[in-house]
């Protein structure tokens, strides 16, 4: 094979590898709990 045809094919792999290695960070996220919104009343007896 040529020089040209051996470095286009270099490129690519290059290419391919760094764009498959960017994907994997990308799709970290975090999900975090919302609070409450009110509190929930306490019980305290039947006649309080």
């Amino acid at each position: 094979m040529s020089k040209t045809i051996k470095s286009i094919l270099a490129l690519g792999l290059v290419g391919f590898i760094a764009a498959c290695g960017q994907q994997q960070q990308q799709e970290e996220f975090i999900v975090v709990d919302p609070e409450p919104i009110s509190i929930e009343p306490e019980y305290t007896g039947k006649f309080k």
